[in-house]
């Protein structure tokens, strides 16, 4: 494990630093989330020394640094081309699902991700509704189901990102008004909210979500109780969740309490 050793400490220190981090990487794998005040009071240091540590963690790429303590880093961070390969069938499963929420003549934006590019394959041939996005693979999906109308959002394409996301993006995605936002989310924790891993692609999912009269989210169980490291959204701006059927009862029942209606891929397959 990469752990920073601080300027001028004794060895001694250096080894009891690095036993500690990977304690610490332990609770957050065991558990999903570490406190600063639990794990100063555990190890007996001060919260200062642990927020420090927490810090080296999250600049060596080990967690994601919120308030009050540390969450697991979100899943991926990879190109989008590369995504729409992993874990297929999972999404295939919550495309069903989400598709299933989406009704005839709707205006339904579909933001960057490979599960939402599996949604939009899974729209039903012959519904008729007005498809925006800011991702050029899933204008094309739409292409061959002739009762859909596909506007889409120009500029520079982020190839990481899989969209456009930059500034022409944003002016675009301002003048429209969307039924329904299908939002990708790298993390969606309770506390973090909905993260991205790209600071303008954050931005321009907040325009979408602000723009939009409701937003569905569709996660693999994986990104559940991550962050990312730029914020998006608070987890209460989603209107709908869509999870795997595997997802802990515990994690979700924190969404529903939200007021967020909370649907598994099981309940509509």
């Amino acid at each position: 494990m990469p752990i920073c050793a601080r300027l001028g400490e004794p060895l001694q220190n250096v080894l009891l630093l690095r036993q500690r981090q990977t304690l610490i990487k332990d609770r957050l794998d065991a558990s999903g989330r570490v406190l600063a005040v639990d794990l100063a009071r555990e190890f007996g240091v001060s919260e200062d020394t642990i927020r420090r540590d927490l810090r080296e963690m999250a600049a060596a790429g080990l967690c994601e640094r919120v308030y009050g303590g540390a969450l697991p880093l979100a899943p991926g961070g990879t190109s989008l081309i590369r995504r729409v390969g992993e874990a297929s069938e999972r999404k295939r499963a919550l495309a069903v699902a989400a598709a299933s929420l989406i009704r005839d003549g709707m205006t339904v934006f579909f933001d960057a991700s490979s599960t939402n590019l599996a949604i939009a394959r899974a729209i039903p041939a012959g519904m008729s509704l007005t498809a925006v996005t800011n991702t050029p693979l899933i204008a094309a999906a739409l292409m061959d189901n002739p009762e859909v109308e596909i506007i889409l959002i120009g500029g520079r394409i982020d190839r990481q990102v899989g969209g456009a996301v930059g500034s022409a993006a944003q002016r675009e995605i301002i003048a429209l008004r969307p039924d329904l936002c299908i939002l990708g989310a790298c993390g969606i924790d309770a506390g973090a909210g909905i993260t991205a891993f790209d600071y303008e692609d954050a931005a321009f999912k907040r325009l979408a979500v602000q723009q939009s009269a409701a937003v569905l989210v569709a996660v693999t169980a994986d990104k559940i109780g991550t962050s990312a490291p730029h914020a998006v959204v608070p987890a209460k701006a989603c209107t709908i969740l869509v999870v795997e059927d595997e997802t802990s009862a515990i994690s979700l029942s924190v969404f529903r309490e939200m007021g967020i209606d909370v649907v598994t891929a099981k309940e509509k397959t």
